[in-house]
């Protein structure tokens, strides 16, 4: 193991032409390791880097001209890497990601890491991101790391032993901080509809974006709430801390939060740094089906792009860009479903707004792929409403989407309503 500063690191002695490289996403991207790479990409050659969601400037579209970009997802600024036509996505359940890395069709040859200082346990801590990045820790050629003496040290299933490090780099910055949006009027009506269906003692799943977030708002007045979910944000926290979320009443993991990844600010952070009742887990623990399945009253909460009128979900494309994943949606969905008093959500508002234009989100036929299956629906929330779709025949289906749609949107609706019943709205293929 050696001890450099990052710009004295000569690449070309790590990453060989044609290797894939993988790094952590968001406030976990080891960015200064990121940026030092990018900069020596022609004295590499062509490489692979496998992305997952970008909230930094350190990769950008004009570095395809040696580095072919890889995801699962098109969110953060990802989306500007899609739009210039230099991202190529990975379309995969996020519970198959492991698995695919440990047996080779995700092969991780270089894996770049932000950890935090070793303590009196003798190894790091990953710090804001466990998920499949275990498993990149286990079958990687070189493994370099990046020790930032100010990224949280967090407790969780894996640690990492110095003497599985290649390079190391020490730094002490702040750690990036998810973009910030307020959610607006109509999300929080979602969210309050959403909230009607939470009691007190269930475990909670959020997806990341301001719609989840939203919905965290509203519970501040239940008790002995759980977590466990793909990622923890500053809501999930601030809830812990009121005493919301205690996870006294989880039948799996009593007591302690769980999240493969951190994914917000340094509310945060803070909140995790240090403390026993957030552990980070591998992807394969927190997307699960038979972990899921285990955790009685388990609401799954997501979003989508849009839903079509027998349940079918697109949570990939908008207006014809990559901006979502196919995600973790169905495997928390399933899951849900399986979980004895579990409540699959998926929460959108019906139209979304584009300057001037506007474009329904409850649809007869979708404009994007199907990313979740229309058997693994449950609740379909916007703010006109919730469809309940669990044990409903086609029919009925339709019959409840359209009393969610805006209605400016339901007599089209009622005239397609036929047609997307029997030709099952398979919606356009990924670009």
């Amino acid at each position: 193991m050696t001890e450099q500063d990052s710009a004295a690191i000569d690449w070309s002695t790590i990453v060989r032409p044609g290797d894939r490289v993988m790094w952590g996403q968001g406030a976990a991207e080891p960015t200064p390791l990121v940026r030092s790479l990018m900069a020596q990409r022609a004295n590499i050659g062509r490489f692979e880097a496998f992305i997952g969601t970008t909230w930094g400037d350190a990769v950008s579209a004009e570095h395809a001209d040696f580095v072919s970009y890889v995801s699962y997802c098109g969110a953060g600024n990802n989306r500007h890497l899609a739009r210039a036509g230099v991202l190529d996505i990975w379309p995969v359940h996020y519970s198959e990601l492991p698995g695919q890395i440990l047996h080779g069709s995700l092969r991780v040859d270089v894996l770049l890491l932000q950890v935090a200082p070793i303590n009196a346990s003798g190894k790091y801590s990953l710090s804001m991101a466990c998920e499949y990045l275990a498993a990149a820790i286990a079958t990687a050629r070189v493994i370099v790391v990046e020790v930032n003496d100010q990224a949280p040290w967090t407790h969780g299933s894996h640690r990492l032993c110095p003497k599985r490090v290649d390079h190391v780099f020490n730094t002490s910055r702040t750690p990036i901080d998810a973009p910030s949006s307020a959610a607006g009027e109509v999300e929080r009506e979602v969210a309050r509809h959403v909230a009607t269906l939470i009691e007190d003692g269930a475990t909670l799943q959020c997806g990341i974006g301001n719609l989840p977030e939203a919905v965290l708002r509203e519970l501040v007045d239940r008790r002995d709430l759980g977590f466990h979910s793909g990622a923890m944000g500053d809501q999930a926290a601030l809830l812990s801390k009121a005493g919301v979320i205690n996870n006294s009443r989880k039948s799996l993991d009593r007591g302690v939060s769980v999240a493969g990844v951190l994914m917000g600010t340094s509310i945060v952070r803070r909140f995790a740094h240090g403390n026993p009742s957030v552990q980070l887990r591998d992807t394969a623990y927190t997307h699960g089906i038979d972990v899921l399945g285990c955790i009685d009253r388990f609401v799954a909460i997501n979003s989508a792009v849009e839903v079509d009128l027998t349940g079918q979900v697109n949570a990939e494309v908008a207006a014809g860009s990559y901006v979502g994943a196919v995600g973790g949606g169905a495997d928390f969905l399933r899951g849900a479903n399986r979980s004895k008093g579990g409540l699959p959500i998926v929460a959108l508002p019906s139209r979304a707004r584009s300057g001037a234009s506007v474009k329904a989100r409850i649809v007869a036929r979708l404009d994007g792929p199907v990313s979740t299956a229309r058997s693994d629906a449950g609740f379909i929330v916007t703010e006109y409403g919730i469809a309940d779709l669990r044990g409903q025949t086609l029919s009925r289906r339709v019959r409840r989407m359209i009393e969610i749609a805006h209605p400016a949107d339901r007599a089209d609706l009622e005239a397609q309503a036929g047609k997307a019943m029997h030709r099952g709205s398979p919606g356009r293929s990924t670009p």
